[in-house]
C-alpha cells in the first residue's frame, strides 16, 4: 500500500507527526498498529514506553519488534495502517544483540518493506548532522542509519523530514492522478 520515511532529530516531532497520519488515514474506524522497537532496558525508557502507550491510548495496536522488524511487518494485513518507530533503535538494538544476525536483518528489511501490504509510516532519527562520534562503535552506528535511511529513501514512496515539529517533504508521494504530488 506504500511506505513513507519520516526522518528528524530527537523530539522533532517526528513520532508525532506519523501518528497523526496514521490516526488520519484510520479515520474509517479501522485501529492503527504502533510497531515499536525500542525497550525498557532502565527505568527512564520504561516511563517514557508507558507514557507513549498512554497518550496513543486504547484505539492504537501494539505491536512489539525490538529485533525482528521483518517479521512483525510481515505480519501486517492488507487493512493495516501502521507505524514503525524508530528505525535507528531497532538498528542498535541489531548491532547489540550479539546474535550474528545483524546483517541477515539488515538485508531483510527492504524486502519486508517492499513485500508488506500495511501502510507504513517509518519513523527514524537523522543522526548525520552532528559532531563526528568518538569511538567506533558509535561510528559505525552513524555510517550503518545513513546507508539504511538513503537505501529505505531510494525504496518508498514519501520522505519526509521534520524540524521543530514542521514537516518538510523531500520526496512526495505521486497524487491519485499518478502526477508529482507539489
Amino acid at each position: 500500500m506504500g511506505a513513507s520515511l519520516i526522518l528528524g532529530g530527537a523530539r522533532s516531532g517526528k513520532s508525532r507527526y506519523a501518528q497523526r497520519m496514521a490516526e488520519s488515514a484510520a479515520s474509517d474506524g479501522r485501529r492503527p498498529v504502533y510497531v515499536a522497537t525500542g525497550e525498557a532496558g532502565d527505568a527512564e525508557m520504561a516511563e517514557r514506553i508507558a507514557t507513549h502507550r498512554t497518550e496513543r491510548g486504547e484505539r492504537w495496536r501494539n505491536l512489539e519488534a525490538p529485533l525482528d522488524l521483518a517479521g512483525a511487518l510481515a505480519s501486517l494485513r492488507r487493512d493495516d495502517i501502521a507505524v514503525v518507530d524508530c528505525l535507528t533503535l531497532w538498528l542498535s538494538n541489531s548491532m547489540l544483540a550479539e546474535d550474528g544476525r545483524h546483517e541477515a536483518r539488515l538485508r531483510a528489511l527492504p524486502a519486508a518493506i517492499a513485500a508488506c501490504p500495511a501502510r507504513l509510516w517509518l519513523v527514524s532519527n537523522e543522526v548525520g548532522w552532528g559532531v563526528v562520534p568518538d569511538n567506533a562503535l558509535a561510528r559505525r552506528f552513524r555510517d550503518e542509519a545513513g546507508r539504511l535511511h538513503q537505501q529505505l529513501a531510494d525504496m518508498v514512496e514519501e520522505v519526509v523530514l521534520v524540524v521543530a515539529g514542521l514537516p518538510l517533504f523531500l520526496k512526495r508521494a505521486p497524487d491519485r492522478a499518478g502526477r508529482g504530488a507539489t
